[in-house]
């Protein structure tokens, strides 16, 4: 089993930055993809970017230029700058090892004036 604990979510100014954090721990071999969804109240649950042990990266559009996902041993972030309303929601972080994903419990971002 892994287990993730995500932090760094919370209330933002539009315009402003807020950096996740997930920590993966447990019985961790070999993690080929990290990565970070969202869901927003009424929408879909969307990838927003991903990272893989290569370090090579994904993103969604509405994303692109704004957020850099980043994974240091087994622990993946997300830097979120120039912040939208539109970003508000639930980020989830996802790992993936060996077929088997694991979800963390998830973190409000509120983006709002």
């Amino acid at each position: 089993q892994v287990q993730l604990v995500e932090s760094g979510g919370g209330l933002v100014q539009p315009g402003g930055s807020l950096r996740l954090s997930c920590a993966a721990s447990g019985t961790i071999y070999s993690i080929h993809f990290m990565g970070w969804y969202r869901q927003a109240p009424g929408k879909e649950r969307e990838l927003v970017a991903i990272i893989t042990s290569n370090d090579n990266t994904n993103y969604v559009d509405s994303v692109k230029g704004r957020f850099t996902i980043s994974r240091d041993k087994n622990t993946v972030y997300l830097q979120m700058n120039s912040l939208k309303p539109e970003d508000t929601a639930i980020y989830l972080c996802n790992v993936q090892q060996y077929g088997v994903t694991y979800w963390g419990q998830g973190t409000q971002v509120t983006v709002s004036s």
